[in-house]
């Protein structure tokens, strides 16, 4: 049975055993259901998804309205996307209620509340300080991929990144992105010396660990000591861990000569001459073709390159592989720097030190909080870098009439056009809908409008662009991938088998780990292996054998046809197998699921493998954001790097466009 198929089949009896029958607060359960006949039919409904099924009637501006504690599927949750599908589709205009005018006007509409569209705020007050501003978001929380999970167990609040974690980049931060940071009061550097905790972990020994499943490897095996795709190991180490593994003697031998192999496959070629040809190849080839390594190696490598691409190492060049530090190119004796025909990676660390590299306990969703607390004044407590983490929120006074900037949650824009034509328009007009879909069409008016969302959907919103340029925004086809945030009782488990981390080759989650220990203000982590936890997994659902843009099309599919009852089987199933030995039970332990599903999650980047010698200057991102009469267009996609730094850096672009044109 192939690994994606995996727990998709799996008896009633099995069910009960990994605790799917438990109460636990899920959207599924819960959305478009009417709550109190659900209740009435299971007899009252437990606490935990009383509160939840409160949370899902409230609307914005209700008292209590707080979506960071919403659990289930999170991510572009159910009710987010269906009206943009709809846009998309062809469909939406066939079956509109008609477009009511607020009567509503604003200096400047922003498309997206995300860091990109908090910041081109941010920038237009800068320039225009009494400037009137909406900020149009189709989730129900700001931040974008700045998402926020939060768990309450046991009489603790726990935190991790639904979405976006740090804010490294593999190069230094522009005076633009630099200035936004200590204007909100954040210094990563001073911030992380004082944080950062690894000494929970470090003082128990924990290590990494592989475990290796029955469906793809005969057994079911957790062996620790090995696991880190950035962890070169010394030559005994490794192969003491690999005589623990069921991988055969020749994918061991290829495995050695792949982590401490010193043959030049290349010999005779300059530096330069080598990244080109590794610029030609994918990471698996070069491995399989160059090495000469056993095609068993495939199973135990493929899913290496999940946290950065979100898809396999057939879909990535080996010189970005070599880049970020992938193993096998020991041998070569590259000289460090980047070339033309590498994306927009950790290789940048190489040449320039790279960025910051701090990251709050929930993420960046710290980084919009301030942004939201910097623009709409009162909507969160406290008043500086550290309190931010624990501040309360009040989501009612987000979009108030009168206030300078607003923002209007749960709605998706629809329709955006210039006033006249684009080259003399004196305004936009700018119409939205609520996201869930089906629902009536409302437009405001703006003299400005930034497009800071998902740029391939800009075509659909803006059917009057230039074809070229609406080719150009089509081709930046978004990384899928999955964040889930588990709740678990303790961590026992954990300290008993003397892991802290945990790769899953053929695993649901291609990885899952402790979550990363940050204490902060009032926020602190847990410290003992008998307080609750949160547990981190990856999955990135890209389908092997097709271009990296192909794999990310098949996986966006799959990642919306795929439902939260079969995330939570996986999930459960796939800690209680590799937990087994340290006493795990998922029925017992697991306490609360958060599936962040990003069907169009990471920008896209340069890859040399699809994007070949394309010149920088005509790559989609530069066509596809060029100014359209009052409309501007920003987000991470159209600078094609999935970094914060990047999101600012549009902002401050598409803004100063309109500012200057």
């Amino acid at each position: 049975m192939l690994p994606e198929k995996k727990g998709l089949h799996m008896s009633k009896k099995r069910d009960r055993e990994l605790g799917m029958e438990r109460p636990i607060a899920r959207r599924d359960f819960l959305q478009g259901a009417a709550i109190g006949t659900v209740a009435a039919a299971a007899g009252g409904l437990p606490p935990a998804l009383a509160a939840a099924a409160a949370q899902e009637k409230l609307a914005q501006n209700d008292p209590g309205y707080y979506p960071p504690t919403r659990l289930g599927m999170r991510g572009s949750h159910p009710g987010s996307f269906e009206g943009a599908h709809e846009v998309r589709d062809g469909d939406f205009w066939n079956h509109a209620e008609g477009v009511e005018d607020t009567g509503e006007s604003f200096d400047l509409v922003i498309a997206g509340g995300g860091i990109s569209g908090l910041s081109a705020a941010h920038f237009y007050l800068q320039a225009k300080p009494k400037a009137k501003i909406l900020i149009i978001e189709n989730h129900d929380d700001f931040g974008g991929h700045a998402k926020r999970n939060e768990f309450h167990v046991d009489g603790r609040t726990l935190l991790m990144n639904g979405g976006t974690m740090g804010i490294e980049s593999p190069y230094p931060y522009s005076k633009v992105a630099d200035g936004v940071l200590k204007h909100l009061g954040v210094y990563p550097t001073q911030l992380s010396k004082q944080c950062d905790d690894p000494a929970i972990y470090d003082s128990r020994g924990l290590k990494q660990a592989v475990f290796f499943d029955k469906e793809t490897f005969g057994t079911d095996r957790l062996v620790t000591g090995g696991g880190s795709p950035y962890a070169h190991h010394e030559r005994p180490a490794l192969e003491a861990f690999l005589a623990k593994t069921p991988l055969s003697e020749a994918v061991r031998r290829s495995v050695v000569m792949i982590e401490s192999g010193a043959v030049d496959p290349l010999p005779g070629l300059s530096s330069d001459e080598k990244k080109d040809r590794l610029s030609r190849l994918s990471y698996q080839d070069y491995l399989l073709q160059m090495l000469k390594a056993d095609p068993g190696i495939v199973l135990y490598y493929r899913h290496y390159t999940d946290d950065l691409w979100g898809c396999g190492i057939d879909a990535i060049s080996a010189i970005d592989c070599w880049g970020v530090g992938l193993p096998g190119f020991q041998g070569l004796k590259l000289k460090p720097g980047a070339t033309d025909r590498m994306g927009y990676t950790p290789a940048g660390f190489a040449a320039t030190g790279g960025s910051y590299t701090f990251h709050y306990p929930d993420g960046n969703a710290s980084i919009a909080r301030l942004l939201v607390r910097d623009l709409i004044p009162g909507v969160l407590t406290g008043r500086n870098a550290t309190d931010i983490v624990t501040a309360k929120a009040d989501y009612s006074k987000l979009d108030r009439p009168g206030a300078r900037v607003r923002i209007r949650l749960n709605n998706v824009v629809v329709r955006v056009r210039n006033l006249g034509d684009p080259k003399s328009a004196r305004g936009v007009e700018v119409a939205y809908t609520p996201a869930k879909g089906g629902g009536k069409v409302y437009r405001v008016r703006a003299k400005e409008c930034v497009l800071a969302s998902w740029n391939m959907m800009i075509p659909y919103l803006c059917p009057e662009l230039p074809a070229e340029q609406k080719k150009a925004l089509h081709e930046l086809v978004k990384t899928p991938l999955v964040y889930t945030s588990v709740a678990i009782r303790n961590w026992q488990s954990f300290a008993k088998l003397g892991i802290r981390a945990v790769q899953a080759p053929g695993g649901y989650h291609s990885q899952f780990r402790l979550n990363a220990p940050v204490n902060i203000g009032a926020y602190e982590s847990p410290h003992s292996p008998d307080e609750p936890m949160l547990v981190y997994m990856l999955r990135t659902p890209a389908k092997p054998g097709l271009s990296e843009r192909e794999q990310h099309k098949a996986g966006r599919y799959d990642l919306l046809s795929t439902t939260f009852e079969t995330f939570e089987r996986n999930i459960r199933d796939q800690l209680g197998r590799t937990l087994a030995d340290g006493g795990f039970d998922p029925a017992r332990d697991i306490a609360g699921i958060a599936v962040n599903r990003w069907p169009h999650g990471y920008a896209p980047e340069y890859n040399a493998l699809v994007d070949g010698n394309t010149p920088r200057e005509k790559m989609p991102n530069l066509i596809g954001r060029q100014r359209f009469g009052r409309i501007a267009i920003a987000n991470s996609d159209s600078g094609m790097a999935a970094y914060t730094d990047v999101a600012m850096n549009q902002a401050w672009r598409a803004v100063h466009e309109l500012l200057e044109s």
